[in-house]
């Protein structure tokens, strides 16, 4: 197994994900670091683990993520692949359940495991609280994966004869770049396998920028227009991905528009009500009839909001996210 670790800008926390590394039940693998220009001393932060002849530091300009990844994966000869992040954490059973799972299915793509979402988060939860997929449960299709009902986690694991087959991760995709190549991998045929297990730890730090928001959701909509150019326009997966795109496309409309409002401009409320989600919950109905009497509170609101409901954040099944649409915590 090939553990790949990207490390930038995370030296002050990329010891925790080597140490879980080394306390993997399995030890037969091989793992890369990747200082890719990074700001900060990654090659003085993992200097302590590099008595350990599995761990390699590969420095590199920096090229983004996408290109780190697939310089790390070249240097490396295992038969299979996971991804780790410098700043997340395995748990030991990791690599041993996922080796096995894909060593006992020669037509799983990848292997995705549940995690625990823990750090710059108001209340700890784990990345998947429902069944995955819409069949039973364990195997995803490419619709399932398309159509996000069967989530995959960052660290999850793929054979590098797919990788290869596919072309690696897309240099030009500068979000939502992990999204894109499991639909490619999906694109194979085959299908997607989850471990209904906490084996993983992610770790969220500190709030996201909205342009980051609305970037990863141009990053979306750019991985289902890739996977309708790959797809008979008539196969069930491409409505899928059309669907996905009119999805997100009003997900980046509402979110334009709050970006919008935030600045001053009160007639984006327009917009903001129009491409709100169709579920729309009591309490966005209550926030736009008080908005409709005092527009100035709007703007304000909604910077308050986006703060507090940053990426990873919990919120409850009452409060609005800044996307429109309420989720459980």
């Amino acid at each position: 197994m090939a553990v790949i670790v990207p490390a930038y800008g995370v030296a002050h926390l990329v010891g925790e994900a080597l140490e879980s590394l080394q306390a993997q039940s399995m030890g037969d693998w091989e793992c890369v670091v990747v200082d890719d220009g990074a700001p900060d001393d990654v090659a003085g932060a993992i200097s302590p683990f590099l008595g350990d002849s599995r761990i390699t530091l590969l420095q590199t300009d920096n090229a983004g993520v996408s290109t780190a990844r697939n310089r790390a994966i070249a240097m490396t000869t295992a038969p299979l692949v996971a991804l780790l992040d410098g700043d997340d954490i395995f748990r030991p059973d990791y690599l041993a359940e996922t080796c096995d799972a894909l060593e006992a299915d020669s037509e799983a793509r990848l292997v995705t495991v549940n995690a625990r979402i823990f750090g710059a988060v108001r209340q700890e939860r784990n990345c998947f609280a429902s069944r995955q997929g819409k069949g039973d449960g364990v195997r995803g299709t490419l619709a399932d994966v398309l159509d996000r009902s069967f989530g995959v986690y960052i660290g999850s694991t793929f054979r590098r004869a797919d990788f290869d087959a596919v072309g690696g991760f897309d240099t030009s995709m500068t979000h939502a770049e992990d999204f894109d190549l499991w639909v490619r991998l999906m694109l194979l045929g085959g299908h997607a396998l989850y471990i209904d297990k906490v084996l993983g730890d992610y770790r969220v730090r500190g709030a996201s920028a909205s342009a980051s928001e609305l970037k990863m959701l141009k990053g979306n909509i750019r991985t289902f227009e890739k996977a309708l150019e790959a797809l008979p326009e008539n196969a069930p997966e491409a409505d899928a991905a059309r669907a996905m795109i009119a999805e997100n496309a009003r997900e980046l409309r509402f979110g334009l528009a709050a970006d919008r409002i935030i600045s001053g401009d009160r007639k984006a409320l327009a917009d903001l009500r129009a491409n709100a989600a169709p579920e729309l919950g009591r309490v966005w109905q209550v926030y736009f009839a008080l908005w409709s009497l005092a527009p100035a509170l709007a703007g304000p609101m909604l910077a308050f909001r986006r703060r507090r409901n940053a990426r990873g954040a919990g919120v409850s099944e009452t409060e609005p996210r800044i996307d429109s649409r309420a989720v459980p915590a």
